[in-house]
């Protein structure tokens, strides 16, 4: 009975980290997209003879809620792993953390690509005042795909977060249940 409700309650902190996990990187995702479709273009651009300005684009709030809601993705995927992670010396054990592991450097590597194209991005859809701009005093767009970049390096980093959250669930299922025949064996031998 109680290996009964450690499972349920194990399946659903994993239901309820799966919600929580895709839901913040597809809003991210979405927000992204958004975000490429009303990024600013040459024609909002303004000249001064020589200076340039680029009024503040509606892309920077959008740019801002896609960056938290992918930290938050990343945070809370990261976090159930860390959490599920334990020492085994079963040598199949060790062979799944390891692609666990692997799997979770590549959604850290993701999510930091993915983070420094939207912050990047972001930060050009600010206001740039003439003779200001967003850099050396020069005005910059945003290239076409960057946003779109950004999403699908969000949704690797969602993809390799899940994959090492099942390869974790697994390994603790195999566990559990190699545990419970233990325990029956032992019932019997009595």
């Amino acid at each position: 009975m109680l290996h009964f409700h450690m499972n349920s309650l194990n399946n659903y902190s994993f239901i309820l980290f799966c919600s929580a996990t895709i839901a913040t990187a597809l809003i991210s995702s979405a927000l992204c997209f958004a975000a490429e479709i009303k990024k600013s273009k040459k024609n909002d651009l303004r000249f001064n003879g020589k200076l340039c300005h680029l009024p503040q684009s509606p892309v920077f709030g959008l740019g801002i809620a896609a960056l938290i809601s992918l930290t938050l993705s990343q945070i809370i995927g990261s976090f159930f792993i860390c959490r599920k992670l334990r020492s085994s010396h079963n040598k199949s054990a060790v062979k799944r953390l390891s692609y666990s592991c692997i799997l979770m450097v590549f959604s850290w590597v993701s999510f930091a690509v993915a983070a420094m194209l939207i912050g990047g991005a972001t930060s050009m859809s600010r206001s740039q005042p003439f003779g200001e701009g967003w850099l050396d005093g020069d005005c910059y767009l945003v290239k076409d795909g960057v946003y779109v970049g950004s999403a699908l390096f969000g949704l690797a980093a969602l993809g390799s977060t899940l994959g090492s959250a099942a390869i974790e669930m697994t390994r603790r299922q195999a566990e559990e249940d190699t545990k419970v025949h233990a325990q029956d064996d032992e019932c019997v031998e009595i």
